[in-house]
């Protein structure tokens, strides 16, 4: 028997945030649109998701305003997919469950390693530089392997540019 996908007989702003972003893949793609993934073709080779969720998820993401979809008259046409200032304020929530995850499901070891563009100091969780103090927006923050990234394991063109720091929000593909 398939489980529901909403709480409708909860009164609860996070049973209704649950319902957009709590299925499975779903905080995986957003946290992937935040290393710079945009094309559909990366999502779907960095997350090895079926082709049919990651459409759904991405429409669905699309239609609460969380993404945007851009389309490229290339050869061939190509679409992307931009996070919108609502989705840029999920930061914080997928940086928390990350960190929670390093902690007490990896042992302190984290994957990656944020630090502030401007002054290079590292950005804590709750995301103000260690040595300039700031609250640092995803945009002025660089992400780089950490000790914990197990990088070697895949080889896919995102995998292959994660090992390289980058800002979050940049293209981290061409």
């Amino acid at each position: 028997m398939a489980l529901g996908k909403d709480y409708g007989q909860q009164d609860c702003a996070l049973a209704r945030t649950l319902e957009l972003v709590g299925e499975r893949w779903t905080l995986l793609i957003v946290r992937d649109a935040f290393y710079g993934v945009r094309r559909y073709s990366d999502f779907l080779g960095h997350l090895d998701i079926p082709r049919a969720v990651l459409s759904g998820r991405l429409q669905t993401l699309v239609e609460a305003g969380v993404l945007d979809r851009r389309r490229y008259q290339e050869s061939p046409p190509r679409d992307e997919y931009v996070l919108t200032e609502r989705g840029i304020d999920l930061w914080p929530i997928i940086r928390a469950m990350a960190r929670w995850g390093e902690q007490h499901v990896q042992n302190g070891v984290p994957c990656r390693i944020f630090r502030h563009e401007g002054c290079g100091g590292a950005v804590d969780p709750h995301g103000v530089c260690a040595v300039c103090g700031a609250t640092v927006a995803p945009a002025d923050t660089e992400v780089a392997p950490g000790p914990g990234a197990n990088l070697l394991r895949r080889d896919d063109p995102v995998t292959r540019a994660m090992r390289q720091p980058h800002r979050l929000l940049e293209p981290l593909l061409p």
